[in-house]
Formats: C-alpha cells, sequence, structure tokens
C-alpha cells in the first residue's frame, strides 16, 4: 500500500497546484498498465497520476507515477520526470521533443532515460523514443533500444471516438533478448463531461518470459484494457 499512499500525497499537491495557471494534474484508473504491449502491473489495476507544468514557450515539465508488479525484482512504484518542448506550426503540423527519466525507487537498478521526438496531424501522431542503456542496470553494460510507434485518434459523433495504435521495439536491447516486437491496439474512446473512458484490444509479439517468473508478469499477450481518466483543473465548457 505504501506506492498508493505516495500517489494519493502526489495528487493532493497536483489538485492544489491545478488552480495555479499552467498547472494541470491527471488521474487515471486503468484494469493493467500497458506499455508497450507489456503489463507492468502483472495484468492487475493501476491506480496513475501526474502534474504538469507548461509555458507559453511551448516548455513543459512533469512527473507522472504508477503502481506496478515486476514479480520477484519486489519492485511496487515507477515514478516518470519528463520535460520537453512543443509546438505547432502555422500548417498545423505539431511537434514535440523531451526526455524523460524512469525512475523506481524501491530498485534504482531499473532505471534509465529515454528521449523522444514525435510530430502530429490532424488525427495521425508519429513518435519515435532511444535510449542508450534501455532497462538501466539490470542488463549488462549499455544496451541502447528504440521504439517506433503510430497512433491514430479518429472522431466520432457523440463525443466517441476510434483509437489505433501500432509500435516496433528494436535495437541492441531487444536483439540481445533475441525478441524485438511488435505491439498494436484498437478500441473506442467516449468523452463523458469532465471524464475520458477507453476500452481497447492491446496484443503483440508472444515474448518468453524469464524461467521462473510468473506467467502474468510483464506478460504480452493479447488483453481488453478498460481506462478512466480525468484532468484537473476541470473546464467550464
Amino acid at each position: 500500500m505504501r506506492q498508493l499512499r505516495i500517489l494519493a500525497a502526489v495528487g493532493l499537491m497536483g489538485t492544489a497546484a491545478a488552480a495555479n495557471a499552467g498547472v494541470s494534474s491527471t488521474w487515471t484508473l486503468a484494469s493493467d498498465y500497458d506499455f508497450r504491449g507489456i503489463t507492468q502491473t502483472a495484468q492487475d489495476p493501476a491506480i496513475q497520476g501526474s502534474i504538469d507544468f507548461s509555458a507559453e514557450s511551448g516548455w513543459y515539465i512533469g512527473a507522472w507515477g504508477s503502481n506496478v508488479d515486476f514479480g520477484d525484482a519486489d519492485v511496487d512504484l515507477e515514478v516518470d520526470v519528463y520535460t520537453g518542448f512543443s509546438g505547432q506550426s502555422e500548417g498545423g503540423l505539431g511537434y514535440d521533443v523531451g526526455v524523460v527519466y524512469y525512475a523506481y525507487p524501491d530498485d534504482n537498478d531499473f532505471d534509465y532515460i529515454e528521449a523522444y521526438g514525435s510530430i502530429s496531424k490532424d488525427w495521425f501522431k508519429g513518435k519515435l523514443w532511444y535510449s542508450n542503456d534501455f532497462g538501466g542496470d539490470t542488463t549488462d553494460g549499455d544496451t541502447p533500444g528504440f521504439y517506433a510507434e503510430a497512433n491514430g485518434t479518429f472522431p466520432l459523433p457523440q463525443n466517441f471516438s476510434i483509437l489505433a495504435h501500432v509500435g516496433y521495439s528494436f535495437g541492441d536491447y531487444w536483439e540481445d533478448a533475441d525478441s524485438e516486437y511488435y505491439d498494436y491496439s484498437v478500441g473506442v474512446g467516449y468523452t463523458l463531461n469532465q471524464f475520458n473512458l477507453a476500452l481497447k484490444w492491446v496484443d503483440g509479439s508472444d515474448l518468453e518470459a524469464a524461467d521462473g517468473t510468473p506467467d502474468d508478469v510483464f506478460s504480452s499477450e493479447s488483453r481488453v484494457i478498460f481506462t478512466f481518466a480525468t484532468t484537473f483543473p476541470w473546464s467550464n465548457d
């Protein structure tokens, strides 16, 4: 329960700070924490929260947290800290570049850094991630890893939308494990006042777990995931 108390404390600070201009806090309940097709909570529910600050210049900084379950590794909490710069051209082409630090307070051997860059236009967003040492000190030496993804959000009447995603993990980290893999998801989103709901089907390559690892830890098998999210401060629109 320690990670839930930490997330609750962050949430209280985020909700209070959200009254200030440029600050927001997003909270999500998820039936599973899906990271690039791989469960991070052994297919159990997750409580996730963030606090973010964005400036008019396009610069932003924030922190995000979630409970996790890495099996015998005894890691219960993930906290990501990130900063970047985003904007949009006069023609409507969006861009976003930044860096994120993945921290695991229970065992910092898992900590690592990723850089990212994306472009977006209308319903489409493409993004590339790179880490010079994916997985942190849990691997031997520096093991670079890449992740390329394409995402689509297609608006429908009555506040519904179709959600689509495809991604591919590659680079030395995955080559060493002989498991470069793809993942994809398709689902439907719905906006109800201040709340965003989504139901999606997630699938990907069938990755083999390490010997002795329970089948539900780091599983990439197909599954249905439901999320319920809201962002503070609530708009009056």
